[in-house]
């Protein structure tokens, strides 16, 4: 099984696992293309249900995860001390449960076992677009926090419950994109993978 990470800085993780977050997007192509730009989903092989990026008749991207394939929640060990299910999955998968402090992963999910992750999800739709096309209604999906004014009823828009507010939903997103996958992404407008999700665990 393969494992997700999700920005926990930005609260990303704690929004996919609230349910608030529904999509990610995830840098697919910036290149120029020699040709025209063309998508599809590979229909058999190691690659069945993954879209590709093709320029001409060229692949020069493919997504990294399947549709309808379920991918583990990548998050800290020490994040999991109380999770009873974490603790069966350790059981199960033949890791000591005095040793979790000693590996990688106890402080750093990149190096975590995704068969000891409790949490999991199953990739729904995938889809490719123009970074800058997404729509107001889909940043929202992608965890941006929505506020209702309780004087006006006016919604205000931000990357986290505790930052800057903003009139749209898009601006706190392109600021977000731009933390998450280096400054100057939003402005260079990439082609990406836009994965729809579902949490099931």
């Amino acid at each position: 099984m393969k494992k997700i990470m999700f920005n926990d800085k930005y609260g990303l993780t704690k929004a996919v696992l609230e349910g608030r977050k529904t999509q990610t997007r995830r840098i697919g192509y910036h290149g120029t293309f020699k040709r025209y730009c063309n998508c599809g989903f590979c229909l058999e092989g190691a690659d069945k249900n993954k879209l590709f990026i093709n320029d001409g008749n060229e692949v020069v991207a493919k997504s990294k995860f399947k549709l309808g394939e379920e991918v583990a929640i990548a998050q800290r060990y020490i994040d999991l001390a109380e999770d009873d299910e974490f603790y069966r999955l350790c059981g199960i998968h033949g890791m000591p449960l005095e040793l979790i402090k000693y590996e990688k992963g106890c402080d750093n999910k990149m190096f975590v076992k995704a068969d000891l992750m409790p949490h999991r999800i199953r990739i729904t739709y995938i889809r490719v677009e123009l970074l800058q096309n997404i729509c107001e209604e889909d940043c929202l999906a992608e965890g941006i926090v929505d506020f209702e004014s309780r004087i006006n009823k006016a919604h205000f828009y931000s990357i986290t419950d505790e930052s800057a507010t903003y009139e749209t939903a898009k601006k706190p997103y392109s600021l977000l994109i731009d933390k998450i996958a280096g400054k100057g992404t939003w402005d260079r407008n990439p082609l990406v993978f836009v994965y729809e999700f579902e949490l099931i665990k």
